[in-house]
This record gives structure tokens, sequence and C-alpha cells, in this order.
């Protein structure tokens, strides 16, 4: 069931709701980590396995504009300035890119693909017209 929202500007999606869950979720883990002084490697694994889901739930049900991805992609480098403990994107970036923590719009640019090839892939009827109406939708909507 989808839950009525209060707010759209502009014929455009307002992510708010999922935003704030996501900050909620990963303040919880930083909350508890921070007690048993766990690594960060282990403190992104479960943000990776919790907070992650948060946002994914409806990405293949909207098709963004290059501003929304760019707000998803400066939560997760909020909450890695956080972890890491420093303001600085260049530190944040590398630190990302050891870890193996993608940002949101390239995990969300990789599950695109992945959904296209498989959907592609697909010998079942209704998965080719599915798929021929999702991305007839998706051409029209850019």
């Amino acid at each position: 069931m989808l839950p009525w929202v209060s707010e759209i500007r502009y014929f455009k999606c307002s992510f708010d709701h999922a935003k704030r869950s996501f900050y909620r979720s990963a303040n919880a883990i930083f909350g508890r980590v921070k007690i048993i002084s766990v690594s960060e490697d282990i403190t992104l694994q479960l943000i990776n396995t919790k907070c992650i889901p948060i946002y994914c739930m409806v990405w293949m049900l909207v098709r963004y504009w290059k501003s929304d991805l760019s707000s998803f992609d400066f939560v997760v480098n909020r909450l890695s300035m956080k972890l890491f403990d420093t303001s600085n994107t260049d530190v944040v970036k590398c630190c990302q890119d050891y870890f193996g923590f993608d940002l949101l719009s390239v995990i969300w640019s990789k599950r695109v693909k992945k959904f296209e090839a498989k959907s592609r892939a697909c010998n079942n009827l209704l998965c080719k017209i599915t798929y021929r109406l999702i991305m007839a939708y998706a051409t029209w909507h850019v």
C-alpha cells in the first residue's frame, strides 16, 4: 500500500521521507557502534545492509533527475564524513574507494543496467511486454 504524500513540487517526487529514514537508521547504527568501538569496515557493512535498502525500495519505479541523484550522493557523502571524521571530500572519496562503498547514484546505475539486461534476455512474453512498457514510459518522461 502506498502512503499518501502531502507535497509535490513541479510534478517532481520528494524524497525527504526516505532521507529522514536513511539518516535515522544510520544514526541508530552510529549510536550503537560508538559504544563498542566497531571498525569502519563493519560499520559500512551494516549501513549497506540496513540503510541503503531504504532508498532502494522505489528505485525502479521512478525516473530520476540528475539533481535527485546528486542529492542521494550528498546523503552518502555526509554519512562518510561523519564516519571517517573529516570534511575533506578528497579524503572521503579515497576512503569510499578503499572500502568499496559506492555512491547511491552508482548503485542505482548498476541496478538499472542489471534490470535492463535481465529484462532483455528474458524469454517470458509478459516480461518482454512489461520491459517494453517501462522503457517507453522512461524515454517519454526523460
